[in-house]
């Protein structure tokens, strides 16, 4: 019985984090997205952040290598006005969204990325998946890895929070005809990609979920 129980709680835990990594989309700000097959890959959704107190602190030299030096100064803005920010738990949300929304892309699933993107980047990715489909051509492609997520950019616009994540993923991609044909890519060769994901959120809001407002290629 207590082992039920504990699985139980378990369960009931995943699920959370689950919707707070999903929630709702509302961003406005026109996306910069990759070509139909995206075979160098793309941001995503919205990391949802967890009270500081809830968590471990994260040592002072730790935190400093998750955030471009650039960036510490809105950084610091930001937890100005939302104390609650932290900078470990809204990365570890921004590469699960990461995740999530490069998959459903991949498979052409526009009702998983419906939950996942605001409207303007999911009629960018709608019209992506849309050319792909007229060519006749699949995606077999694999997120093999995550090598950094670091925050690059930060600031406050009124009393919005916005935060740029650059990612260095390794992607392995494969583009294939009607027919199965392997017409590009490979999945032995992942190719590096940099990606710049930008969230955003109201401070002030109940909601702890931050939106996707726009995504673009790293220099």
């Amino acid at each position: 019985m207590p082992e039920i129980i504990i699985l139980a709680c378990v369960a009931l835990f995943v699920a959370f984090r689950l919707y707070a990594v999903l929630g709702r989309r509302t961003g406005h700000e026109q996306p910069i997205v990759k070509p139909a097959d995206l075979q160098q890959a793309p941001l995503v959704a919205r990391p949802a952040i967890e009270p500081a107190a809830e968590r471990k602190p994260e040592p002072m030299g730790t935190v400093a290598a998750m955030i471009d030096p650039h960036a510490l100064d809105g950084v610091r803005r930001i937890v100005a006005a939302d104390p609650h920010f932290d900078v470990a738990t809204f990365l570890d949300g921004a590469r699960s969204a990461y995740r999530m929304t490069l998959e459903a892309f991949w498979r052409g699933d526009e009702a998983e990325l419906r939950k996942l993107v605001d409207d303007e980047v999911y009629d960018a990715f709608v019209e992506s998946i849309a050319a792909r489909r007229e060519a006749g051509e699949t995606v077999d492609n694999k997120l093999v890895s995550i090598e950094r997520s670091t925050i690059d950019q930060a600031g406050m616009a009124g009393q919005m929070a916005i935060v740029t994540v650059r990612f260095d993923a390794d992607i392995a991609a494969v583009t294939r005809d009607a027919e199965g044909n392997v017409v590009a890519g490979s999945l032995d060769d992942a190719v590096q990609t940099r990606d710049l994901w930008t969230f955003s959120r109201h401070v002030k809001a109940d909601d702890p979920n931050w939106i996707l407002i726009e995504t673009d290629e790293a220099a």
